[in-house]
């Protein structure tokens, strides 16, 4: 009795042992199919997870205010009882046709927009093409023309109003009284003004224009130059008709950039004025649709009239990005 209990004792453990190993390989099996199918997920899912914070936060500070200023830009509303609307339809955009201070704004910003965005680019484009050459340094000038990029525009303008001073004390003015030309009045005259405005503009966003173009131009395959120089081209040669070429799309991206940032300038020609008020100058001389609309919004009230502006302003947006979009598609076709 003693040997068959035994003997059979042996055969109970080997028969336990296929069943904990298989026990064991269906673990190992659900936890590679659990860890698969996370992957799976991570894989799927991970990628709206990184770029949803950004649609998050267009939702609540882009979309949002977007949609609500169209739907008070179709009322009458004021700053003091926002809740109280009275529905006008499209009379505040009907308004703006009679305005005389809207057109003016208007002018002003296309005339301030052009003074400061065709001289900024000009001069963009023959500095990236000086540091696209081998010079000594190089890492500095690129870094110190993105220098006024950085700074702030407060200060930045701050510092333009006291060498753009009325009185003698001013940089410029001294600057004109020792070649013998009298003190200009900058901030009262009209193309003054904005020729003053112009500068900061023109300071702050030449660096940074430079750089892309600097950034195109090291992208162009140096055989268009080698073939060029070959066939007895100058310099200036190679830059009119093999750089310049190259960068039309560059060109025309910088160009709709800088309209669109002269369409919202703002900061500058509020700090130029000293921040007083946005009427922008004694005689509005200066005053941009940003300042219009600041001045409607926040100085008279009138939430409808500086909503109805705002969607002037991004229709206007809107329509120089159908140009962007027809030009370029056009370059494309010439290519």
């Amino acid at each position: 009795m003693t040997s068959d209990a035994s003997t059979a004792a042996p055969s109970q453990e080997e028969g336990a042992a296929p069943r904990t190993e298989a026990g064991a390989r269906s673990a190992d099996e659900r936890r590679r199919a659990r860890r698969s199918r996370r992957y799976r997920w991570d894989v799927k899912w991970s990628p709206y997870a990184f770029i949803a914070p950004f649609f998050l936060f267009f939702i609540a500070f882009g979309l949002f205010p977007l949609l609500y200023t169209g739907w008070a830009s179709l009322h009458r509303v004021e700053l003091g009882t926002p809740t109280d609307m009275e529905w006008v339809g499209l009379r505040n955009f009907s308004r703006l046709w009679d305005d005389e201070f809207f057109w003016n704004a208007l002018r002003n910003t296309f005339t301030i927009g052009l003074l400061s965005t065709v001289p900024q680019l000009l001069m963009a484009l023959g500095i990236a093409h000086l540091l696209n050459y081998r010079l000594r340094g190089s890492m500095f000038f690129r870094v110190a023309i993105l220098t006024p990029y950085a700074t702030s525009v407060a200060a930045a303008t701050l510092v333009f109003v006291l060498m753009f001073s009325r009185t003698d004390h001013g940089m410029i003015n001294w600057g004109l009284g020792f070649v013998g030309i009298d003190a200009v009045d900058w901030q009262n005259g009209d193309w003054t003004a904005q020729f003053a405005v112009s500068t900061i503009v023109i300071w702050r966003w030449t660096g940074y224009n430079a750089l892309i173009y600097l950034a195109a131009m090291q992208a162009i395959p140096h055989d268009l130059y080698e073939s060029a120089a070959l066939d007895g081209a100058s310099r200036w040669q190679q830059f009119r008709h093999v750089t310049v070429p190259s960068l039309r799309p560059t060109i025309l991206f910088t160009c709709v950039v800088s309209t669109i940032g002269a369409t919202q300038l703002f900061g500058e020609p509020l700090l130029f004025s000293q921040g007083a008020s946005p009427t922008g100058g004694s005689d509005h001389q200066f005053q941009t649709l940003g300042l219009y609309l600041y001045e409607q919004g926040w100085f008279n009230q009138h939430l409808g009239r500086s909503s109805a502006i705002a969607w002037t302003m991004f229709l206007i947006l809107v329509l120089i990005g159908l140009v962007n979009w027809a030009i370029g598609r056009r370059i494309r076709k010439s290519a």
